[in-house]
């Protein structure tokens, strides 16, 4: 347990920390909203590797979709055919999700980190643990565009939640023709049990989770330029 402890603090929150100071001192313009989005950022940029293999699979997925609706009705009328076509398929385009389960896995554990190290920030309790260059501020501004970052705040709690609904829908509605009734449900639950969450909790994690969704947005729009699209065959 021990070894986990420091592990966890010398690895992980003290650094963390430390970023996080350096650019509300620096680039964050001494505004700890500006210093969250930020260190978000810088931490997308660092995962860009896992994030862009990623989108690489949401492509991969999309053809595979396609391909796997021609072999239905190609062989609907022999199910073992089809169950071989669909596992040939599986093999020739070898999607694997670890790469956004790695990125899911980081973030969350940032989410956890963010939250221990904007508590001790705002309330100056471990301060103690800064590298040396990195300077202590004489105070620390959490209020952003007349937002509190340490209250909770439903409005944007349900921020989060529209976006996520949003981009369920969107992505759902480009596969209409294989979604299922399950992730119909999921589409609405997922939102709403996301707003429950986040209103649960300081305003400085709804933050977090936009400013990632909107890294992953601008990610997917320049996704034609690191994987295009391949064009059907005729």
């Amino acid at each position: 347990m021990h070894l986990l402890v420091e592990i966890w603090n010398n690895f992980l929150y003290i650094p963390l920390l430390n970023t996080l100071i350096w650019f509300y001192n620096d680039w964050g313009k001494e505004n700890m909203g500006y210093a969250v989005i930020l260190l978000t950022i810088a931490l997308r940029v660092v995962l860009l590797p896992l994030s862009i293999v990623s989108e690489r699979n949401k492509l991969r997925y999309k053809t595979l979709d396609k391909k796997i609706i021609e072999a239905e009705k190609a062989y609907k009328k022999d199910s073992v055919l089809l169950k071989e076509k669909i596992r040939e398929l599986l093999k020739e385009y070898k999607i694997s999700p670890w790469a956004k389960t790695l990125v899911l896995g980081i973030q969350a554990l940032v989410l956890v980190l963010l939250y221990q190290v904007f508590i001790h920030s705002i309330t100056y309790t471990r301060l103690n643990v800064l590298y040396p260059f990195v300077d202590r501020p004489e105070i620390i501004y959490t209020n952003f565009y007349g937002f509190e970052l340490g209250v909770r705040n439903l409005w944007w709690a349900v921020a989060v939640g529209a976006v996520l609904f949003i981009e369920i829908y969107l992505d759902q509605r480009s596969r209409k023709s294989t979604v299922t009734k399950n992730e119909q449900v999921y589409a609405i639950l997922f939102p709403i049990l996301s707003i429950l969450a986040l209103y649960a909790l300081p305003m400085v994690k709804s933050l977090f989770i936009l400013t990632t969704l909107a890294f992953s947005y601008m990610l997917s729009m320049f996704r034609v330029v690191f994987y295009p699209e391949e064009k059907e065959e005729h």
